[in-house]
């Protein structure tokens, strides 16, 4: 059997790809910062911060997918600014300097990265693989990730970078966050309510890196984001409706969402329209093409 190595398989999304990854008859073996976090698949403790991969780890690996990373939900101190690129960036430079010590020439690399490369801004341009990286704090992130995974060029590796947009899951992430207001009866459209909420379903996320393990022919950068450009008001009035609740409050203001999340903020405030026509050219076909689709499953 081929070995996958997975950094961040204990995520919501690397859970899932680790399952389907094994019942479609690969060796998955994971990345975990102790012993006790997975038993499911063969393990090794890696302390990329510490400079420790336990013995082993690298050995034989086909392919390694990269989605390590801090979550971007919680409030960004300095601090936490700093373990939000570090946890990408230096986890990338550290697995690459190993692969380089011992030799190790995987097939392909699979990095994570997000659609945050854009920049956080609502526009009528809808972005596609082509366009530059922004220059506030998401783009600098996902640029200088994107690069340290094409340094796997280096050691003869197929590069592929999934700049993720808004995962949409039955249990855990965004869904939760979105769903609790709306189920008190406090739901509410957030500032102008007409900043874009690209997103994706997470068997349609899933799909995509499967897909970039098997199809030689993916190379460079692909949007994962579904096509189905919706504003925050439609997603908040949608969900809503799935809920059977209804929308009673006015819009919340930009200044109050700036007070409670600080520079965060813009992840609720502003968003972008995401092109999806690279992946779709490539033989992929969306399961979730809208948020009827979706919210029928999860909800």
């Amino acid at each position: 059997m081929k070995k996958i190595l997975i950094s961040g398989a204990t995520g919501l999304v690397g859970k899932k790809l680790s399952k389907k990854l094994y019942e479609r008859g690969y060796q998955v073996e994971i990345l975990v910062r102790s012993k006790s976090e997975n038993s499911d698949f063969k393990s090794y403790v890696w302390d990329y911060k510490n400079g420790f991969l336990e013995e082993g780890a690298l050995d034989n690996t086909y392919i390694f997918i990269h989605l390590a990373g801090a979550s971007i939900s919680k409030r960004w101190t300095d601090s936490y600014k700093k373990e939000i690129y570090k946890s990408r960036i230096d986890s990338a430079q550290f697995i690459y300097d190993k692969m380089q010590e011992q030799d190790i020439h995987p097939e392909a690399v699979i990095s994570a990265s997000a659609v945050g490369l854009y920049g956080q801004v609502t526009l009528e341009h809808i972005f596609s693989e082509n366009d530059t990286p922004a220059e506030d704090f998401l783009g600098r992130v996902c640029k200088d990730w994107e690069t340290k995974a094409l340094q796997f060029e280096n050691l003869g590796s197929r590069v592929v970078c999934v700049r993720t947009s808004t995962v949409l899951s039955e249990r855990g992430g965004a869904l939760e966050v979105f769903r609790k207001p709306i189920d008190l009866n406090l739901g509410a459209s957030l500032g102008s309510g007409n900043q874009y909420f690209p997103w994706i379903h997470i068997e349609d996320l899933v799909n995509i890196y499967f897909k970039a393990v098997e199809d030689v022919s993916m190379n460079g950068a692909y949007n994962a984001s579904a096509p189905d450009f919706v504003t925050n008001e439609m997603l908040t009035e949608k969900l809503a409706s799935y809920l059977d609740k209804k929308i009673w409050l006015p819009h919340i203001p930009k200044f109050v969402i700036k007070t409670i999340l600080g520079e965060m903020s813009v992840l609720a405030l502003e968003g972008s329209r995401i092109s999806s026509q690279k992946i779709e050219n490539s033989g992929f076909k969306f399961a979730y093409q809208n948020l009827d689709s979706a919210f029928s499953d999860i909800l």
